[in-house]
């Protein structure tokens, strides 16, 4: 009898809020000219025109009262702060590794990494490229080589886990360039570009074994490993019993290394770091940290940040707080499919991505329709999305064209701890609303493009 009832509960948020931030609402003409003055780019628009704000969920998260009690015990002295080795010992409690380099966020980890292991000419394969630790590795003189299995590129395709390698292709990459070429491979978890799709242990188990063969290290992009640790837990045989912790330490186990974004599981507003087992890479990490970070036992961050970094590292392998992240995102995933807009499935870890080219068909890729989507979705609702397509992917180095990815993807990515069900059913019933008018949506010519990164700084106009 009891046990009925439990069946029959509604699922609630695991945690009570204790301080709240005013939602400003605009109007529709208020959000045109908005849009307009941002170059039809999501983001440089100004958060205070914002209503419901998925662009990231880097940074945005909702910290807990021991993360903020924490930072009231900052040690910020220069060098030897009490919060750094508060942090070394969460993460090789967590991750297991010998050595932690501080960074000011992930993409300090990725710039140290690939100045220290990439020689110009080698090649780095992954499970699928993410922006900034595409470019790190191409400014070092790197080539990325995408591994990843085909299911990843196909949003319709179920795959549970559509972030795994190819071991194939990966083979054939070590096969034509050498193991002497490839410094590591690039292993993500919860593969962000994909729609925030896990990586199984028994493929990287696989993926271990091989690189072991060929004497090549892995490197772990473990932003959102908790994420992918979960998805396990749920979809993998053998894994039902193991708790997040432990499925986190085997995953890193596998690997050599990591670079860390702490700004998505670890839930702080700032911060980062590179951890990894081998001494020599470590020295002269910690020697080039220095230069472009800040103080080996710093690294770009204030003590406090050091310190809620730490308690957030704990906080993100307690099972609860996972599964009602992941189940939030789910929730909205379930409700824009109820309304009939295409979106990439499996329903990712940290947000739902729509199909553009799906959404519409009668955009070509040339001009943008994902860029036009996220746009659209802003002035039909404020609700602020990205882009994930061929403006994310860039040029081809070599001829200068856009590149044309299958995924042309809009992201909805749902901060940690912020928002309720209530805003997800805004979220879903704004992009119903979008997708019923769809034809009339137009698509758009890049007027202003960056030399790097151009989907944080272009600017567009709409055609016709």
């Amino acid at each position: 009898m009891t046990a009925d009832r439990s069946r029959r509960r509604s699922w609630a948020e695991p945690f009570k809020i204790k301080m709240v931030e005013p939602l400003k609402m605009t109007t529709r003409a208020e959000r045109e000219t908005a849009i307009r003055d941002a170059g039809y780019n999501t983001f440089l628009l100004k958060s205070e025109d914002v209503y419901i704000d998925l662009l990231t969920d880097s940074g945005t998260s909702a910290m807990s009262d021991r993360q903020w009690a924490g930072m009231m015990l900052g040690d910020e002295a220069y060098a030897g702060s009490r919060n750094f080795y508060h942090l070394e010992e969460a993460v090789r409690d967590i991750y297991g590794c010998t050595h932690l380099v501080p960074t000011h966020q992930g993409r300090g980890a990725e710039h140290l990494l690939s100045q220290v292991l990439i020689k110009p000419g080698d090649v780095v394969p992954g499970n699928m490229y993410f922006t900034t630790t595409r470019l790190h590795q191409e400014l070092a003189g790197g080539t990325f080589v995408d591994v990843i299995i085909d299911e990843a590129h196909d949003p319709a395709n179920e795959h549970p886990f559509k972030g795994d390698v190819d071991l194939g292709k990966l083979e054939r990459v070590i096969a034509e360039h050498g193991a002497e070429k490839i410094p590591y491979v690039c292993i993500a978890t919860a593969v962000n570009m994909a729609g925030g799709q896990p990586i199984s242990l028994a493929n990287l188990h696989q993926v271990r074994e091989l690189c072991v063969r060929h004497g090549i290290r892995i490197i772990h992009d473990a932003t959102r490993v908790a994420e992918n640790a979960y998805f396990i837990k749920e979809r993998e045989p053998g894994y039902a019993d193991k708790s997040i912790a432990e499925i986190v330490r085997e995953i890193c186990d596998l690997t050599d290394g990591c670079t860390m974004s702490a700004k998505k599981d670890a839930l702080v507003n700032i911060g980062g770091f590179l951890a990894l087992n081998e001494d020599d890479v470590f020295d002269a990490c910690r020697n080039l940290v220095v230069v472009y970070e800040g103080l080996h036992t710093y690294g770009g961050m204030a003590g406090r940040d050091m310190e809620a970094v730490a308690i957030g590292l704990r906080e993100s392998i307690d099972y609860e707080h996972i599964k009602a992240r992941v189940g939030q995102v789910q929730y909205l995933g379930r409700k824009i499919q109820g309304y009939g807009a295409p979106i990439v499935v499996p329903i990712g870890s940290h947000g739902v991505f729509l199909d553009a080219k799906a959404f519409l068909p009668h955009l070509d890729q040339s001009v943008y329709p994902a860029q036009a989507l996220a746009a659209e979705l802003y002035l039909e609702s404020g609700v602020r999305a990205m882009e994930r397509g061929a403006v994310s992917a860039g040029r081809d180095p070599e001829t200068g064209q856009d590149r044309r990815p299958n995924l042309e993807l809009v992201r909805l990515t749902v901060p940690r701890r912020v928002y309720t069900q209530a805003h997800m059913d805004v979220v879903a019933e704004s992009v119903a609303e979008v997708h019923e008018h769809r034809d009339v949506v137009k698509g758009l010519k890049m007027v202003y493009e960056p030399a790097q990164l151009r989907f944080f700084q272009a600017r567009f106009e709409p055609l016709g």
